[in-house]
């Protein structure tokens, strides 16, 4: 048996410290506090009022995300996918199934590849209105907040109408869709889309022009191109600083190469930098969703492969034949069985790069799923960012930054 008088506790990450004038103190901020916006915490170390050092602590959920894929078939999985950013729960559908589909070796029809681009533009709108809407409640403008859920709400009903859901949507299947949208879809977009510069415009007034809020984020939280780089950021964050980088250019997928619109950039890497990217983006998303209803193709909406995808629900109960196709595919140890091999697939998702890494056996569920979630990264930048910063200035780069909780502990 162990002496227990040589047992001793391992100091903590951050002892207080002293340097002479005046003692440290060691300060946590999150998981509960509202400016963190979910479940982060950071430990922050002060003197005075300036950010000596800083840990960010990721674990919170206990969500296991990647070992739960390989008890689920692909289908299955899509459910899950909405969990880890529930912000922009669409886009994590669309890039599940585009790696799968990549695994797989099939091209879902024109028509699906437009639905897809639609409903990942509108979501790429709810993600960014409501992240500079919080970004300016969180430095005081209390209005913002308010336009931004309004603006969000109206993009929900368009995807409760679509797909049964608003939070969380598991919409899209490998091969396709859940289901074709309804008649008035395009009616349903425009309208909304074609009020929706007001309220960019507005916000760009409302804070672009506010000195509090320009003295708050002007020059907070600087990220230069360089680091943008070595740390692995990606989306608003790395063209906030300069590095015009954007998945749908430089990898297309669904099409997107067919689409006219740019990749907002800005030079400072700041706070204020990453919003009024975000506010660019939203204005080039407008254009994307404008072309993709200018020629919105008939036909179907999943492969024509009832061995990857549902027969149609009138021909499982008058024919034998899609009535087995559809009995296989629901069945425990029944397809779809995807080919041996492994794949990478990224996605241009709201916070930056989505990627997948799965790993097939051709058995029914995934052998092995590792997700390159945008929010994983982008925390860890946060040290880099606020060392040497006022504690005030943490609220600022958090906000900016639009860090998702579900996608830090898989």
């Amino acid at each position: 048996m162990a002496d227990p008088a040589a047992i001793t506790t391992p100091p903590p990450a951050y002892a207080l410290e002293s340097d002479g004038s005046g003692k440290r103190m060691l300060l946590n901020m999150g998981p509960q506090h509202p400016a963190t916006h979910g479940t982060l915490r950071l430990v922050l170390e002060l003197d005075g009022e300036t950010v000596v050092r800083c840990s960010p602590e990721m674990g919170f959920l206990h969500t296991g995300f990647e070992k739960l894929a390989e008890y689920r078939s692909y289908n299955q999985f899509v459910t899950v996918t909405d969990r880890m950013n529930y912000m922009s729960a669409l886009n994590n559908n669309i890039g599940w199934s585009v790696a799968c589909e990549e695994l797989w070796g099939v091209k879902v029809p024109p028509r699906c590849e437009r639905i897809r681009v639609a409903l990942a533009e509108l979501s790429r709108l709810s993600d960014h209105v409501l992240c500079v809407g919080l970004q300016g409640m969180d430095l005081g403008a209390f209005s913002v907040m308010l336009w931004s859920f309004v603006r969000r709400e109206q993009l929900y009903d368009i995807f409760e109408k679509v797909t049964g859901g608003r939070l969380t949507t598991s919409y899209t299947r490998v091969g396709g869709l859940a289901q074709d949208v309804p008649e008035d879809f395009v009616a349903r977009v425009r309208k909304v889309t074609e009020s929706f510069p007001e309220i960019i415009d507005e916000i760009e007034k409302m804070l672009g022009r506010n000195r509090i809020f320009l003295d708050r984020t002007k020059g907070v939280g600087a990220l230069s191109r360089e680091d943008a780089i070595a740390y692995g950021a990606t989306g608003p964050i790395l063209r906030a600083s300069g590095v015009a980088w954007d998945l749908r250019r430089t990898r297309p997928y669904l099409g997107y190469e067919k689409y006219d619109f740019d990749v907002p950039t800005a030079p400072d890497g700041d706070s204020y930098s990453r919003f009024i990217v975000r506010l660019a983006e939203m204005r080039e998303s407008l254009k994307i969703i404008r072309q993709v209803l200018e020629d919105f193709p008939a036909g179907p909406v999943n492969v024509d492969d009832f061995k990857l995808t549902f027969p149609p629900k009138e021909l499982v109960y008058t024919r034998m034949e899609e009535m087995i196709h559809h009995f296989k595919l629901t069945m425990i140890g029944h397809g779809p069985y995807p080919p041996k091999g492994e794949v990478y697939s990224a996605t241009e998702a709201p916070n930056g790069e989505l990627g997948w890494y799965v790993v097939s056996d051709g058995s029914r569920n995934p052998y092995r799923v590792r997700v390159r979630p945008p929010s994983f990264y982008h925390f860890q930048l946060v040290p880099r960012l606020i060392e040497g910063r006022l504690l005030s200035d943490v609220v600022a780069v958090l906000s900016s930054l639009n860090i998702i909780a579900g996608e830090l502990d898989r």
